[in-house]
């Protein structure tokens, strides 16, 4: 029993703080609260704490580096894994490409000889006009977009307005300085379009929705879903060939297209120079075109018709007329 109580005894003992250690810890803690208030902070405490800040940060960095190490071994190694990957995918696409480019060089140079043969002259290619698009939140539509070029800068109506992936609309309204363009996917946007693959004919209206309509199809149009949508030209409002969009479906059984400019957000574009096709004017040539008749003078008498070898009867005349001259009435 004496054993036991001296063994607690000697716990108690090792475990006791002194009251004067306790209370000094206190008053040091209530000084560092109270120097630690906004309004109330000591210049040098402020300084002191900068100091010792300056002085750890390198330490605890040193410290952390070996850990941070580990824990990113695991996301670098997965990170690696990765991009082997995608570079493995970017040389397949690599080769494909190369292949698709010695097909269109070899097309290019056969339509540039069938053009020499056929005696065609391909339209020249004039320089884009770049702008950024910003929304207009009031106007007469619905669905357009406002750009800082106007005709300083060579934009007239009707150019189309293309992104990097496809059309996006064309210019409808051109200030000086600013132009406004109709997308097609507003309610009053009509554009002619054709399928790549069969030329079927279709004209892409837009709704007000993300994924205009194609009409006008006819009973049994050749397209099937994916297929290539481009601008035919028909409506002389846009050129042919400009890329639109790809076919689909919806749930109603109504073809639409799902545009390739709606792959990102409507920002850079650029406006490329269109001139439609003008109606050819009726003109009479010059030559055609009888002298006008002087006018009759006053008191001058009318001039005779020189005769001719072949009789010509005239209305009114009797049958008897042998082309004499006629009676002056003086033997009446």
């Amino acid at each position: 029993m004496a054993q036991w109580r001296s063994a607690r005894q000697g716990a108690d003992d090792a475990v006791r703080f002194s009251r004067t250690l306790l209370l000094m810890f206190m008053a040091i803690s209530a000084i560092l609260i109270a120097a630690d208030r906004t309004e109330d902070r000591v210049e040098a405490v402020t300084v002191f704490r900068a100091a010792f800040n300056d002085l750890s940060i390198p330490v605890l960095e040193a410290a952390a580096q070996p850990l941070r190490g580990l824990y990113n071994i695991g996301p670098w190694w997965r990170r690696q894994i990765e991009l082997a990957g995608e570079i493995r995918e970017l040389r397949q696409e690599m080769s494909e490409l190369r292949a698709w480019r010695d097909v269109a060089l070899n097309y290019s140079e056969q339509m540039r000889r069938q053009q020499e043969l056929l005696n065609l002259d391909p339209p020249l290619p004039r320089q884009r006009i770049t702008a950024w698009a910003v929304t207009e939140t009031g106007g007469p539509f619905v669905r357009t977009r406002l750009v800082g070029v106007g005709t300083e800068d060579g934009v007239a109506p009707g150019y189309p307005a293309l992104n990097i992936y496809g059309v996006v609309g064309r210019t409808i309204d051109v200030g000086a300085r600013s132009s406004r363009i109709l997308l097609l996917t507003d309610l009053n946007s009509r554009v002619s379009v054709m399928a790549d693959r069969s030329n079927a004919r279709a004209m892409l209206v837009g709704d007000n929705t993300d994924f205009p309509r194609l009409d006008y199809l006819g009973r049994a149009p050749d397209l099937q879903e994916g297929d290539r949508i481009v601008t035919s030209g028909d409506d002389n409002i846009l050129p042919r060939g400009l890329p639109v969009g790809e076919a689909v479906l919806d749930r109603n059984g109504a073809w639409r297209v799902v545009l390739y400019s709606s792959a990102t957000p409507i920002d850079l574009i650029w406006i490329w120079p269109f001139t439609p096709v003008e109606a050819p004017v009726d003109e009479a040539p010059a030559d055609s075109v009888p002298p006008a008749a002087a006018p009759p003078q006053l008191g001058a008498e009318p001039e005779q018709a020189p005769a001719s070898d072949t009789d010509v009867p005239v209305v009114g005349a009797s049958q008897n007329d042998t082309g004499d001259e006629p009676d002056s009435g003086e033997g009446r």
